[in-house]
């Protein structure tokens, strides 16, 4: 066993499966936890900073971004919350969920508070909420498949052309000239 294997077994969850069963980049599993992780604290940080606006929108605003960091937290990096029971319980009921349905909720959260109180700190704040629903989104989409299957999958979709497909539009199509300034009819003037 390698120093690496090792090191691999003891960041693992319990109970989790050594061989991953989705083929999602290690790099695009780990930027979605990062900016999870501080876009939570950032948004919570800027979540205060518009509850100061003395607005009664930009007081909700502000603590619906306060509590979406805090549950971004919570989800992504459930050490940061251990003083808080049962957020591990949440976290593990989350990594059983398919990566679309993360990407829903984030994205959900994010919109509220930039529609309440328009201004930098809900858009930077609520943006990096919706970045991370955005890499979960992507992640949920998977890996792109390699050119040769594409081009096996467009060859077996694609009917060959004939005859019969072809437009009438095409074929009667007039060229494109300049015709002039129309001449003005000087009865009708």
């Amino acid at each position: 066993m390698s120093f690496q294997d090792k090191i691999t077994s003891l960041m693992s969850r319990p109970g989790q499966d050594p061989v991953p069963k989705d083929d999602v980049p290690w790099w695009m599993k780990l930027a979605g936890r990062g900016v999870g992780t501080v876009g939570g604290f950032i948004a919570m940080f800027l979540g205060v900073w518009v509850c100061v606006t003395i607005s009664a929108w930009g007081i909700l605003a502000g603590l619906w971004q306060i509590v979406a960091g805090f549950i971004l937290i919570c989800c992504e990096a459930p050490c940061c919350c251990m003083f808080v029971e049962h957020v591990q319980r949440l976290a593990d009921i989350l990594e059983s969920r398919p990566y679309w349905n993360r990407a829903v909720a984030y994205v959900a959260l994010a919109f509220p508070p930039i529609v309440m109180s328009f201004g930098l700190s809900t858009l930077f704040g609520s943006g990096l909420i919706f970045t991370t629903g955005v890499i979960y989104g992507m992640m949920a989409l998977g890996r792109k498949a390699s050119a040769e299957e594409m081009r096996q999958t467009a060859s077996l979709e694609a009917p060959l052309p004939n005859a019969s497909m072809r437009s009438n539009l095409v074929s009667n199509a007039q060229p494109i000239a300049f015709s002039g300034a129309p001449i003005l009819d000087s009865s009708k003037v």
